[in-house]
């Protein structure tokens, strides 16, 4: 019976399919019957998490080796004064009081202690909120979690190994957990992007193993930045608009950059504004494209007005920090330009050459990934995809609005019924459309994500201390597709493939010995 119901969904399919050069009968005739065995995508999911998990072990147990070699070079990270009653999240007690009627004190200084560099910003904003105006840097939504997990799931452990301790050990928790999520994201958008499961799971595993590793191990924001940037984009590819709107905006909400991904929408809708000036289509699609921009907006817009309330309200002029007087007062330039002196081009010292020798490798992939993007597509990557061929554009068919470029409903149903049987598999389509459709790293699909790391390698090279470019970027899928693309191809590019792996095996290496000692690394 499930036989027969399934031969009548794929005759129906077929015989939906009209279009000029196209065979529905052919079409029917390379249709395989449904399996009984797993599918690939599921196969390869499962290898996914498994390499994730394997991953996040193997950087777990580098830096607890390291920790054991070595001493740190920066002792301080256990030191933590009192809050400041009037601002603490957590309960208002005595830390020094409390740590001495822990059970497993040497177990809670052992987390303490692996609480470095900007961990140190997040566990103290988790534990007693923005006490001060440079912490403002750092975004609310991991301390926000941090204290959450804190106070609920690991809360019994506080007696066991002290407040501060569980502060630290949520944050690893979640981190390594969203981890494993982001990596099954990615390979589920690059099924979709790719239309190739082999090179999503490639790309995928060297995600995994990425240089910036020890970050996403870590107490840092670049692993929730990273899932709900990743995820948000796979929701939008799917046609999930809302969902894709709330994943970009908690991504604004991790960090920073997380308005960049406003980007995608803007992309869509200059396509779609396109089709309604030059096709005559609906114009309120315009209003619709704005909106989700600006809802992606909304997070740091409201994180900038609740710094202002807290510093500027309520003092007199002559007491106001200066960019509180500003025409256009924001918080988050002023602390990163005081306090951490970045701007435009102020990195660029001699003394400043070795770090930009260590964000090399990364800048240097971004920026092959980006030019042979440009070399192979021209008429795609410099139109902006206006020219691309609309066979390419299939997979993106959310960012070209390839669905209201038919004429009639019935056309609109024909090109439904083509994207779903692309999406399914590519080895139900004809040659003409299987070629098409498996553009992999060069389809049209990936310009939008290519100029969002553009514009990322840009502001990190220019704007940025230059060795952040390692975690920065460290998220794109671009770079994954692309190495994967490369691994693939004949002659001498392939050897390229086994650089990018002894570059990340080199990184996490070298991230998980400095970085846990309290030596800097990016």
């Amino acid at each position: 019976m499930p036989q027969n119901s399934s031969r009548f969904h794929f005759s129906s399919l077929c015989n939906s399919i009209s279009s000029p050069g196209l065979d529905p009968h052919n079409l029917c005739n390379q249709i395989q019957m449904p399996q009984t065995k797993t599918s690939p995508k599921l196969h390869h999911e499962t290898t996914v998490i498994k390499s994730a998990i394997i991953s996040r072990l193997i950087v777990l147990t580098l830096i607890l080796l390291w920790r054991t070699l070595l001493s740190p070079y920066d002792t301080s990270a256990p030191i933590n004064p009192n809050c400041l009653s009037n601002n603490s999240l957590q309960p208002n007690v005595d830390l020094r009081q409390q740590q001495q009627h822990v059970l497993l004190p040497s177990l809670g200084s052992a987390i303490e202690s692996s609480i470095v560099w900007d961990s140190v910003y997040f566990v103290r904003i988790a534990q007693c909120g923005y006490e001060y105006e440079q912490t403002y840097a750092f975004f609310p939504l991991l301390p926000l979690c941090i204290s959450l997990l804190s106070r609920t799931v690991l809360a019994p452990l506080v007696p066991v190994i002290g407040q501060r301790a569980v502060l630290g050990l949520s944050g690893f928790v979640i981190n390594n957990i969203a981890f494993v999520i982001v990596a099954v994201y990615l390979y589920r958008l690059s099924v979709v992007i790719l239309k190739d499961h082999e090179a999503a799971l490639r790309a995928s595993i060297l995600f995994c193993f990425n240089p910036a590793s020890i970050f996403y191990s870590s107490i840092y924001s670049e692993t929730l930045y990273a899932l709900f940037s990743v995820g948000g984009l796979y929701h939008l590819i799917s046609g999930k608009d809302v969902i894709a709107v709330l994943w970009f905006a908690l991504s604004g909400f991790s960090r920073s950059n997380g308005i960049v991904n406003a980007g995608y929408f803007c992309f869509q809708t200059v396509h779609q504004a396109y089709d309604a000036v030059f096709l005559r289509k609906r114009a309120f699609v315009v209003v619709g494209g704005a909106l989700r921009c600006i809802c992606v907006f909304v997070p740091f817009v409201a994180f900038q007005a609740y710094g202002y309330n807290n510093i500027c309200l309520g003092h007199l002029p002559n007491n106001m920090s200066p960019w509180c007087k500003a025409r256009v007062p924001l918080l988050y330039n002023y602390i990163q330009s005081h306090y951490w002196g970045v701007g435009f081009l102020r990195y660029f010292q001699v003394k400043q050459l070795p770090n930009f020798l260590l964000a090399s490798p990364i800048l240097s992939l971004t920026l092959c990934s980006i030019v042979h993007y440009a070399k192979l597509k021209p008429e795609i990557f410099f139109s902006l995809g206006f020219c691309a061929p609309p066979e390419h554009k299939d997979s993106a068919a959310v960012f070209f609005s390839l669905a209201e470029n038919s004429s009639n409903s019935q056309e609109n149903r024909n090109l439904k019924a083509r994207k779903q049987v692309i999406k399914d598999g590519t080895s139900l389509l004809p040659e003409e459309y299987k070629l098409s459709a498996k553009q992999g790293y060069l389809s049209a699909a990936v310009l939008p994500c290519i100029l969002h790391l553009g514009f990322m390698a840009a502001t990190a090279f220019f704007v940025m201390h230059v060795q952040v470019a390692t975690r920065f970027l460290s998220f794109s899928p671009p770079l994954y597709w692309f190495a994967s693309y490369i691994m693939k191809s004949p002659g001498t590019v392939k050897r390229w493939g086994y650089i990018i792996w002894a570059y990340s095996a080199a990184y996490i290496l070298l991230g998980s010995l400095l970085f846990s000692n309290f030596y800097p690394f990016t």
